[in-house]
C-alpha cells in the first residue's frame, strides 16, 4: 500500500505537524461524504453485524475526536472548509424529518449508535458553538438544530446498554446535554450517577478496571480498560464535568511498561484495528491537563505520545490507495477483524489527536520531548538492563530485556462470541516485536499456534488451545537466592475435556535475558495418546531476497548478521529445538529437562523441533511468518510409569524455553552464543511453590 502524504512522511514533533497529520487523515474521507455531510461510506464491500446506516454514522462521527479538538483550540477562528461537511452533517444527521435521507435513525437497545453518540457528545462539549450555533441565537434553523440534537442524544436514556465500557457513552451524552444543550443537571443526574456507580464496580485497584464485571462472562483488561474507553472517558469526564462533579477524580493506569522507546505497544485483546488509539490515554492526559506522578513529566508524556504516532506513521500498509485507513494492524487483514468492524471503524484512532484542543500557546507545545524514564528505557542490548514488571490485576508480567519487549499473560479471556478470541486474550505471550497470530481454520497450520500450547487427542485431526481458565495466581521461582515472579494458571482444552493443564510462566532473568520458561503439567485419562505442540513467537519467515529461509549456517564473522532455520531432534539429551533467524530478529523454542532434587525422575524434554509454516496473513505484524515449535506425542501412562488400566490418570510435564530477540540488533555469533546458553531448571522440596516444590533456575 502507498504511504499517506502528510502522515507517513510527517516528523510529528510540533503542533503544526499534528495539524498536517489530522488533515491528511481527514481529507480522503471528504469524497465519501453524502451530499449533506451526515454520513461517510468508504467504498469497501465488507459489513459489520449492525445496519449500514449505523456504519455510515461511524464514518461521520469518529473523525470528530480530532475535529472537535481542532475547533475547541480556536473557537473564534473561521472554520476550515475541509471541516464544513461535518458541521453541516451534524445538524442533518439528527433531523428526523420524513424526507431527510441522511437521518441516522433512532437509537434502539444495545445499538451501535450508542457508541457514536459519545463522540457526538465530545464534539458538543469541546466546540459547542461550532456545531450548535451561538447559544443565544433565535434563528429558526439554530433553534431547530438544537432541538433535534437534544432529542437525538436524549434517546440513550431508558435504553438497554451492555454492562461494560459502553456505559461511559451514555454518561458523556448526558454530560453534553447538561453542559452544551441546557438540559437540567437535576433531571439527568440520577441516570449519570447510576451508570457511574456501575462503572465504579469495574475498578479493581491501582487504576485498573475490567471491561465489564470480572468473571461475569469473561475477564478482560485490555486497551478498553485504558486508552480505548474507560480511562480515556474518565479523563474526558473529569475535564468537562469538574464544576458539577468536583469530587470525582481519576486514578490512572500507568501504562508505560506496555510501551517501548520506539513508540510500539504490545497488541493484546480486541479491536486492534484501532491502531494508534492505543496512545489515546496519553492524549487524554494531555488534553485534561492531569498531573501524573514522577517521573511522568509533561515532557515524558509528550515523548510517549509522539513516538507512538511516529511508529504508526512508519507503517504505510495501514492505508488503502485512496488514503483511507484499512481494517487490519500492520497491513489489511480481515482474519483479525471483529464482527463489529465496518470499513469506517478504524477511525476510532482519531481520539489520539484530542490534545489538539490545547491552543498553540499552551505550554505543552513548547515542552521539550523527553525519552522514557530510565527504568523503562531500551538500552544497548548487550548491557544488563532487564526490567520485569508483575502486574497484579491484569495477571500479566511485562518483560523488557533491551532487545525484546513482551508480556506473559494468564487467566484473561473473552466469554462472548468474538473472532479469534483465544488468540486475542489467552495466548501465553504477546510481543511488541512479533505481535500475535490469529487462526484461519482448524488445522494446525491454520491455527497458527504461536505463543501457545496446542493439544490434540485425535491424532492431530483437531486441536485445542487455552481459552477459558481458572483464576491465575502469582508464584515465584528462585535464581541465586533472588525471587522471580511467576504466573500459575489451570485450564482444560474444552469444558467437557477430562484433560487438565497447569501452566507456569517464568519471565526472563538477568542470567538468561533472551529466554522465558513455560512449565505445563498435563493430567489426562490413562490409555490416552495426546499430541502437543508448543509454539514460540511467529517471525518473518523470508530471507532478505524474499526467498524461503534455508538451514542456518552460523557465520564465522562476528559482525555479520545471518539468517536461516534450525530444527533439532535430540530425544536422548532431551533437547529438541527449533530456531528462526531473519531480519526481524530471532525466535526459537527448545525443550529442557526438569530435574526433581528429591529423587524424582527427570521430566520434560523429548519431542522434535519443527519450524511450522502457518497460513499467510495469520500474524498481525507480518504477512509471511514461520513459527518455531516443539512437537511431541504423550502416551497415557499412570503416575507410577506403567501402562494404565483405563481407570487411572496419566501425568506428563512439558518444559520449554522460549528464545526471542526482536529486530536486527545482534550479530550472528552473539545470537548463537545466547541460543546455546540454555536455562536449567529444578524442583526442590519445600512448603511453598508448585505442588509443594520451589522452582529453581540453576546457573
Amino acid at each position: 500500500m502507498p504511504p499517506l502524504p502528510g502522515f507517513s512522511d510527517n516528523p510529528l514533533r510540533t503542533r503544526s505537524d499534528l495539524l498536517t497529520a489530522v488533515y491528511a487523515l481527514l481529507t480522503p474521507l471528504i469524497q465519501y461524504q453524502t451530499p449533506n455531510g451526515a454520513r461517510v461510506r468508504i467504498p469497501v464491500a465488507t459489513a459489520a453485524h449492525f445496519d449500514e446506516t449505523a456504519a455510515q454514522l461511524e464514518g461521520f462521527a469518529r473523525p470528530l475526536w480530532a475535529i472537535g479538538a481542532l475547533l475547541a483550540a480556536n473557537p473564534h477562528a473561521p472554520i476550515n472548509s475541509r471541516l464544513q461537511g461535518w458541521i453541516n452533517g451534524f445538524a442533518v444527521g439528527t433531523d428526523p424529518s420524513p424526507d431527510n435521507q441522511e437521518y441516522w435513525g433512532d437509537v434502539l437497545d444495545t445499538d451501535q449508535r450508542m457508541v457514536e453518540i459519545e463522540i457526538l457528545g465530545f464534539a458538543l462539549l469541546a466546540a459547542p458553538d461550532a456545531f450548535l450555533g451561538p447559544p443565544d441565537s433565535k434563528k429558526e434553523e439554530d433553534v431547530k438544530r438544537r432541538q433535534n440534537i437534544t432529542r437525538y442524544l436524549r434517546q440513550v436514556n431508558g435504553k438497554t446498554f451492555p454492562k461494560n465500557n459502553w456505559l461511559w457513552f451514555r454518561v458523556m451524552a448526558n454530560l453534553a446535554l447538561v453542559k452544551s444543550l441546557g438540559v437540567s443537571y437535576s433531571e439527568l443526574k440520577g441516570s449519570m450517577d447510576s451508570d457511574l456507580a456501575v462503572l465504579d464496580t469495574f475498578h479493581v485497584g491501582d487504576g485498573w478496571a475490567s471491561d465489564g464485571p470480572w468473571n461475569e462472562g469473561g475477564r478482560q483488561m485490555d486497551y478498553y480498560s485504558g486508552s480505548y474507553a474507560i480511562q480515556f472517558s474518565q479523563l474526558m469526564y473529569v475535564h468537562f464535568a469538574g464544576d458539577i462533579d468536583p469530587e470525582r477524580h481519576v486514578s490512572p493506569i500507568i501504562t508505560v511498561s506496555s510501551l517501548t522507546s520506539t513508540g510500539a505497544s504490545i497488541p493484546f485483546g480486541r479491536s486492534l484495528t484501532y491502531r494508534f488509539a492505543m496512545g489515546g490515554f496519553w492524549a487524554a492526559v494531555t488534553m485534561a491537563e492531569v498531573d501524573l506522578p514522577s517521573p511522568l513529566t509533561p515532557g515524558v508524556i509528550k515523548g510517549l505520545l509522539l513516538r507512538h504516532l511516529r511508529y504508526w506513521a512508519s507503517k504505510p500498509d495501514i492505508f488503502y490507495p485512496d488514503g483511507t485507513l484499512n481494517i487490519g494492524f500492520h497491513y489489511p487483514n480481515m482474519y483479525m477483524s471483529e464482527d463489529y468492524n465496518s470499513p469506517q471503524s478504524p477511525y476510532w484512532c482519531m481520539k489520539t489527536f484530542c490534545m489538539l484542543a490545547l491552543p498553540e500557546d499552551h505550554p505543552f507545545w513548547s515542552t521539550t520531548e523527553e525519552s522514557l524514564p530510565s527504568s523503562f528505557t531500551d538500552k544497548d542490548p548487550t548491557e544488563d538492563n532487564l526490567q520485569v514488571t508483575a502486574m497484579q490485576y491484569p495477571k500479566q508480567i511485562v518483560v523488557n530485556s533491551g532487545n525484546h519487549h513482551f508480556l506473559l499473560s494468564s487467566g484473561q479471556y473473552c466469554g462472548w462470541p468474538l473472532k479469534a478470541t483465544q488468540s486475542k486474550y489467552s495466548k501465553l505471550a504477546y510481543s511488541s516485536s512479533f505481535g500475535c497470530s490469529v487462526p484461519t481454520g482448524p488445522l494446525i497450520q491454520q491455527l497458527a499456534p504461536d505463543s501457545t500450547l496446542a493439544i490434540s487427542d485425535d491424532d492431530g485431526e483437531s486441536w485445542k488451545v487455552r481459552w477459558k481458565s481458572e483464576e491465575t495466581t502469582f508464584g515465584s521461582a528462585v535464581l541465586n537466592g533472588e525471587k522471580i515472579p511467576t504466573l500459575i494458571n489451570t485450564w482444560s482444552p474444552s469444558k467437557s475435556s477430562p484433560i487438565s493443564v497447569q501452566t507456569t510462566l517464568i519471565p526472563s532473568t538477568t542470567r538468561w535475558p533472551d529466554y522465558h520458561i513455560r512449565i505445563h503439567r498435563i493430567t489426562f485419562p490413562s490409555q490416552t495418546k495426546l499430541c502437543a505442540i508448543e509454539g514460540g513467537f511467529a517471525i518473518l519467515g523470508r530471507a532478505l531476497d524474499g526467498s524461503a529461509l534455508k538451514t542456518m549456517e552460523w557465520s564465522s564473522d562476528g559482525d555479520e548478521y545471518g539468517e536461516g532455520i534450525i530444527e533439532d531432534d535430540d530425544s536422548v539429551l532431551n533437547d529438541a529445538s527449533s530456531l528462526i533467524v531473519s531480519k526481524a530478529g530471532a525466535s526459537g523454542v527448545r525443550s529442557i529437562p526438569l530435574r526433581v532434587s528429591d529423587g524424582g525422575n527427570e521430566e520434560g524434554g523429548r519431542g522434535k523441533g519443527v519450524v511450522l509454516k502457518p497460513d499467510s496473513n495469520t500474524n498481525l505484524m507480518c504477512q509471511r511468518t514461520l513459527i518455531p515449535t516443539i512437537q511431541q506425542e504423550i502416551l497415557g501412562l499412570n503416575k507410577e510409569g506403567v501402562d494404565g488400566d483405563g481407570k487411572g490418570k496419566g501425568e506428563k510435564t512439558i518444559v520449554t524455553a522460549i528464545f526471542a530477540i526482536g529486530g536486527n540488533k545482534l550479530p550472528t555469533l552473539e545470537i548463537c552464543k545466547r541460543w546455546y546458553d540454555v536455562p536449567q531448571i529444578c524442583l526442590r522440596g519445600c512448603e511453598d511453590g508448585m505442588d509443594g516444590y520451589t522452582i529453581v533456575l540453576e546457573t
